[in-house]
């Protein structure tokens, strides 16, 4: 199978996808970090907006502060979490900039939304976002030309198409599960179904507007479809316990977009890490922050194709009924 063909090409031509969006709220925390490498005795006043709790998203909060520990600065870190609502995120947005921080971290779209409205001055950096121009925040990928840049988690989602394909090789119809609030996921479901109009397959839409439809919404799929592609959307990935519970119960195999949403009962993926995708968020800031960097010149950054992985998981594919032992180099959990 011919691997992340899709991800290096979308970079090359700019034809970006949208992930994780969705919004929510609560207390923060405020931490200490390292002790400055310089000796200069600056404390830097870092603000966090993540977006809800699911794991990639935790994952690409831990990858950013252990950069931040790992370049020796000193810095006091305020970590705001919206919990999927939206008017948390504006009200969260209006307290880091007040709060007069150095630089604010955004984990997912909406997140560096509500940031990016309420300041146009404190440097913002966003990652869990797959296209920042298609989102609004920056002028072009390649040259932000305001105060927000970050790092990209477009994933290569024609990939996660021929990867269904060769699990579901019967397949003649896929359910594209999605949330409609997120807008990020919409383009991501349209590449999804070029990818699958292209192989002959056939594919119908199934959104929910809040994760207290997604058991609803998997039923509905029962007999209709013969697997389930859903992508990187927060929603759908906060709520993969449920998904999974209902598709392996009616042996519906289910392709996600990353490795978290496999680890949580999807049966496979080809996943950016999001710790990774993080730590290159934080080595960012820490360019910001100590050498003068430019969000406005700072190319969006993504993670190279080659460091894309391929995952699935056991239980899941013994329950479905699919067989993965012929999938070469895959990490099995």
């Amino acid at each position: 199978m011919k691997r992340l063909k899709t991800l290096a090409s979308a970079v090359v031509t700019g034809t970006l996808a949208l992930a994780l969006a969705a919004c929510g709220g609560t207390d923060g925390a405020t931490t200490e970090g390292s002790a400055p490498a310089s000796g200069d005795g600056t404390t830097y006043k870092i603000g966090v907006l993540q977006l809800t709790e699911h794991a990639a998203l935790d994952a690409s909060n831990e990858g950013f502060v252990a950069a931040l520990d790992d370049s020796g600065i000193s810095y006091e870190i305020d970590q705001q979490n919206a919990q999927n609502d939206q008017s948390a995120c504006q009200t969260i947005a209006s307290k880091l900039v007040n709060d007069g921080d150095d630089l604010i971290l955004t984990i997912g779209t909406p997140a560096a939304q509500a940031v990016a409205s309420a300041t146009s001055d404190i440097p913002i950096i966003g990652t869990a976002i797959t296209d920042f121009a298609e989102s609004g925040l920056v002028a072009d990928n390649e040259a932000p030309g305001g105060n927000v840049t970050g790092s990209s988690d477009l994933t290569p989602v024609a990939d996660q198409i021929e990867l269904l394909q060769q699990l579901v090789p019967d397949a003649q119809t896929v359910g594209l599960l999605y949330c409609t609030a997120e807008s990020n996921s919409e383009v991501q479901i349209a590449m999804a179904e070029e990818a699958l109009d292209a192989a002959g397959i056939a594919h119908e839409r199934y959104s929910v507007s809040s994760s207290n439809e997604i058991q609803q919404v998997i039923e509905s799929m029962v007999g209709k479809v013969d697997a389930i592609y859903t992508p990187t959307d927060n929603t759908i990935a906060a709520g993969m316990a449920t998904v999974s519970m209902v598709a392996n119960e009616n042996k519906l195999p289910v392709i996600v977009g990353c490795d978290t949403m496999v680890e949580d009962g999807g049966l496979a993926s080809y996943s950016i890490n999001y710790y990774d995708l993080g730590y290159k968020a934080g080595e960012m800031a820490v360019e910001i922050l100590t050498e003068g960097a430019d969000p406005a010149e700072m190319p969006i950054e993504y993670l190279a194709a080659e460091d894309c992985q391929l995952i699935a998981n056991q239980a899941t594919a013994d329950e479905v009924g699919i067989d993965i032992s012929g999938l070469e180099n895959a990490e099995i959990v």
